[in-house]
């Protein structure tokens, strides 16, 4: 693999979508069939980096599916599967029967070719919205409590910030509609590079220590920060931001936001729930949380009903149980975990050998406990494992598990152990 150090255009236009570049090297990643990594000259695809997810897209028509960085060398990682489009067309005699890749592919992306490269723009964009939005909320943040942004995770369905300090709900509101100001203002965002001599007297927030060169992403007013990731022209391009979700985190706090189309996307999805929600109670929406409480409190009534019912069902069981005989296995369709140790401490004080309720059905498995006060239960255990694979364990009085089998094979090994 080439250890050229990759030219990154992105760098110089963070919306440019299409380039030239030189394939470098093309080589196999480990253990696939399919997969190839390849290292191109200069390129337009941002790496996974700085916490942020790597860009999508494609080289010579061939999908990009990741992007990674190592000491400089931007390494592409492709898939050159035939596609189910490319299986239903015409039989290519190029392409391998066992692994079902296309050498055609493999052809234009080899080393010393030339390559035309394209990335997903709205991904790019949509990442590019999500760290702006977290620049200006982390620069909030520091200026006004003194806390570090001391974690960063930019997916493509959620970013997360993690803060050094916890922050109050109310003070997150604040800082919210805050950000959402600035982003209404449209102030431009800058992107420079300082010399040693500059970074001396410049103060900016950076998780971790540089070396070489510095890019310095600029929101005037607002944040100044060490990044290499691509960011919006202008804080209006951002959109809005909306912070999902909060919660106490490693003695701070970790805040979930998401901006721009991503955060119209959630609201889209949360406003269809709330619609079909008001539909299902047929209320308005206002009235929705009420009717959510009431529904909460019938169900917990309910079960608890069901519970002291199948309890006394048990008792009855139990009680019409014959009196002759040293063992008592019951089978039970549906039997919360609380309710089957009960069951099983009120056998083993009627019966002298094992005692033992197995929960579920044939097709999805049982849970079971066994107990006894005179019969080593771990013996019990050992031969369902043995036998049947089952999983679990315990004290000679008392042992829990699971096992994947049917009630009759059960039976067989537990008449095999016990006689």
């Amino acid at each position: 693999m080439s250890t050229q150090e990759t030219i990154r255009l992105y760098d110089n236009d963070a919306y440019a979508t299409e380039f030239e570049a030189a394939v470098l090297s093309c080589e196999p990643k480990a253990d696939t069939d399919n997969l190839y990594e390849v290292v191109l000259d200069q390129t337009l695809f941002f790496p996974e980096e700085g916490g942020q997810s790597p860009d999508k897209g494609v080289i010579n028509g061939i999908n990009v599916v990741d992007v990674q960085i190592k000491n400089g060398v931007i390494i592409h990682t492709v898939d050159i599967a035939v596609t189910e489009n490319e299986a239903g067309s015409e039989p290519d005699k190029t392409k391998h029967d066992k692994t079902n890749i296309d050498k055609t592919k493999l052809d234009k992306i080899s080393a010393g070719s030339h390559i035309s490269g394209k990335i997903d723009w709205q991904h790019r964009f949509y990442n590019m919205q999500q760290h702006s939005g977290e620049h200006i909320f982390s620069g909030i943040v520091h200026s006004r409590f003194g806390f570090e942004n001391v974690g960063f995770h930019l997916s493509d369905s959620v970013v997360t910030m993690d803060f050094s300090g916890v922050i109050s709900p109310e003070d997150i509101a604040g800082i919210e509609r805050e950000v959402n100001v600035a982003i209404t203002k449209n102030i431009p965002v800058e992107v420079t590079y300082p010399s040693k001599t500059e970074l001396e007297s410049l103060e900016y927030r950076s998780k971790i220590e540089i070396e070489g060169q510095v890019r310095i992403v600029t929101v005037p007013g607002y944040d100044v920060c060490a990044c290499c990731a691509p960011h919006v022209k202008r804080t209006g391009e951002i959109g809005m931001l909306k912070v999902m979700n909060y919660q106490n985190y490693k003695g701070g706090v970790r805040i979930s936001i998401l901006c721009g189309f991503r955060a119209l996307e959630a609201f889209r999805q949360k406003s269809q729930i709330i619609s079909e929600l008001m539909g299902i109670f047929t209320t308005n929406q206002e009235a929705i949380i009420d009717n959510v409480t009431k529904l909460k409190a019938l169900n917990q009534s309910l079960k608890s009903e069901l519970g002291s019912a199948k309890a006394e069902i048990l008792d009855y069981k139990i009680a019409s149980l014959p009196t002759d005989i040293d063992n008592a296995i019951l089978f039970e369709a549906d039997l919360d975990s609380n309710a089957a140790r009960s069951c099983v401490n009120k056998l083993v004080e009627k019966y002298s050998g094992v005692s033992a309720v197995f929960t579920g059905n044939d097709e999805d498995g049982y849970s079971f406990i066994i107990g006894s006060k005179n019969v080593d239960c771990n013996n019990i255990a050992a031969a369902l494992r043995n036998k049947l694979e089952a999983r679990g364990g315990g004290k000679p009085v008392m042992v829990q598990g699971s096992v994947k089998a049917a009630r009759n094979k059960i039976e067989r090994v537990l008449d095999d152990v016990l006689e």
